[in-house]
């Protein structure tokens, strides 16, 4: 685990400090803001371009998104941009929890059909950052979970495609199994 030390917030002086964890599918993140807290609250960085870029991460952003969850066990996913319209994203829970899931879908690629999964929530603050080429779904935890994305590149309806959550190419492990599952979701082809 890489821990960076790059700024000071502007009012308390308090050192800013983020850690980055490679995950196991190459190039997939995992970032930790570490708050700086005084008798107010917390200050924490979430985004800094310069040390994200220095990661081989993508750092333009051309589009955010919010998506809100009725119900614990509802399962997004496994989505994907397909090429030449792949997406890189950042995506963050800000409210409830979630199993978020990652699968590698790139054909050249030392970690091609291997999965990993972790838990993000309101509490940790943590952000995922998704390559291109890597589908990303999860299953919510709680109620009323909210995630936020930031993607570089535009949403383009007829790149959007997805794998099956459940499919035994993947052998993904889910924490429970889910109780809200879109169509199109449920119904995506085997890999």
């Amino acid at each position: 685990m890489g821990r960076e030390v790059y700024g000071r917030h502007p009012k308390s002086g308090n050192i800013l400090i983020m850690i980055f964890t490679e995950l196991p599918l190459k190039g997939a993140w995992l970032i930790t803001p570490e708050p700086s807290e005084d008798e107010r609250g917390f200050f924490a960085r979430t985004f800094d371009a310069e040390q994200m870029a220095a990661r081989g991460m993508e750092t333009g952003v051309v589009q955010t998104s919010i998506a809100c969850n009725k119900k614990k066990g509802t399962l997004r996913g496994m989505h994907y941009q397909a090429a030449p319209h792949e997406e890189a994203k950042y995506v963050q829970c800000v409210r409830g929890a979630v199993y978020d899931v990652i699968i590698d879908l790139r054909p050249d690629s030392p970690t091609h059909k291997q999965w990993h999964g972790m838990e993000l929530t309101q509490d940790n603050h943590r952000l995922l950052y998704v390559p291109k080429g890597i589908a990303h779904g999860y299953l919510t935890l709680t109620d009323g979970a909210e995630l936020h994305y930031s993607m570089n590149v535009a949403f383009v309806p007829a790149a959007s495609k997805g794998v099956r959550w459940n499919d035994p190419a993947f052998n993904i492990t889910w924490p429970e199994k889910p109780k809200v599952i879109s169509g199109k979701d449920a119904g995506y082809c085997s890999f």
